[in-house]
């Protein structure tokens, strides 16, 4: 895995500045990294979490405690290179019983260092990668014992192929064909059930999920026009957001804002999360997964928003490599399944039905 997320994701290069940021759970991933680091000639640097860490200062903290920056972050968003972060806690339900609004002001005090960090990007000044290692933790929310869910999560990264780079050229191939197609498209209408929803992508960028910035992927994604998201959705699946579940959410949209929300479990939290800041409240990404090799949801969006035959729709920050300009310091996928009557439309033509492209 730390093979492929350096040579392929991420094509470490010798003299560039590589950080690995991960909980303590993630170790042994990030043990096997610095040494493919220190292989390629970068020089590699560990920024190492432990949710207990984070938990008392959720809790204990004071706002101005709460409001300080990572002066360790700000330096990896100013010279970074390259940066990996590597997801697995012990615990995924560590902060549910932290106030949501604490968590919203603690988010705030990264905004500016995730201006950085985006704009790097952007500038093609700072490549990122993001991936899951199997933890007890994960592996519970996901029902599995861990070694299913190591195979799990192996598989889903194409690492039991005989030759991983090359599965993954393939995809890459493959959906570069599929976003030259919806490039071309102006306006999309998605349909399931309890959702119409209508939004305009004309000059956008439709991006190629193929294993670069996720690990794995399999997704094309792009953000529409700001103002253009008319409708309403439901999603079928909880939504998850600091290891609460949010269930049977609802948004209607009027000129690209929610209007309306519901939700049948967790409710006020979707509520506080939609008034976190002023893009909160406006969609930052619609994306389509196309890893036909994931059949199931897992509780870990890495995963699930690249089911085969889903549609998300991540409410607040816009990707810059999408062209989208939605700022906020939140950005939530939520999860709709296509697979049983679903459809896109683009332009007026029938261009996805039953979770599959017809184009």
């Amino acid at each position: 895995m730390a093979r492929v997320l350096a040579r392929y994701s991420l094509k470490i290069k010798e003299g560039e500045d590589v950080f690995i940021d991960g909980e303590v759970d993630t170790l042994p991933l990030m043990k096997a990294l610095y040494r493919e680091v220190l292989e390629l000639g970068g020089h590699p640097h560990t920024v190492i979490h432990d949710q207990e860490f984070k938990e008392m200062l959720l809790k204990r903290g004071s706002e101005a405690q709460l409001a300080r920056e990572a002066p360790v972050t700000r330096l990896a968003a100013e010279i970074a290179d390259v940066y990996i972060t590597l997801w697995g806690e012990g615990n995924t339900k560590a902060l549910s019983n932290v106030d949501v609004a604490r968590i919203g002001a603690r988010v705030k005090s990264s905004a500016e260092l995730m201006e950085i960090f985006n704009r790097r990007e952007a500038e093609g000044r700072l490549r990122w990668c993001g991936t899951q290692f199997p933890t007890h933790a994960s592996a519970q929310d996901a029902s599995m014992s861990l070694s299913e869910y190591q195979d799990f999560v192996f598989g889903a990264c194409l690492l039991d192929t005989p030759d991983p780079v090359a599965a993954w050229g393939r995809v890459a191939e493959e959906q570069e064909a599929l976003c030259r197609e919806l490039n071309a498209k102006k306006e999309l209408r998605i349909v399931s059930d309890g959702t119409d929803l209508r939004m305009r992508v004309e000059g956008r960028r439709w991006v190629n999920c193929c294993g670069i910035q996720n690990f794995p992927d399999g997704e094309v994604f792009t953000s529409p026009i700001e103002d253009s998201v008319e409708g309403h959705i439901r999603f079928s699946f909880p939504g998850i957001n600091y290891g609460r579940e949010v269930e049977d959410i609802r948004l209607a949209f009027e000129k690209g804002k929610v209007v309306e929300s519901s939700a049948t479990k967790g409710e006020d939290i979707l509520r506080q999360i939609l008034t976190v800041d002023e893009g909160a409240s406006r969609v930052g990404e619609v994306g389509i997964g196309t890893n036909y090799g994931i059949r199931r949801f897992t509780r870990n969006m890495l995963f699930d928003e690249k089911i085969g035959g889903t549609v998300h729709l991540a409410i607040g920050r816009s990707l810059p490599e999408a062209l989208g300009r939605n700022s906020s310091t939140i950005h939530w996928d939520m999860l709709c399944d296509m697979r049983d009557k679903g459809q896109i439309w683009a332009d007026g033509e029938l261009i996805y039905r039953d979770g599959k492209f017809l184009i």
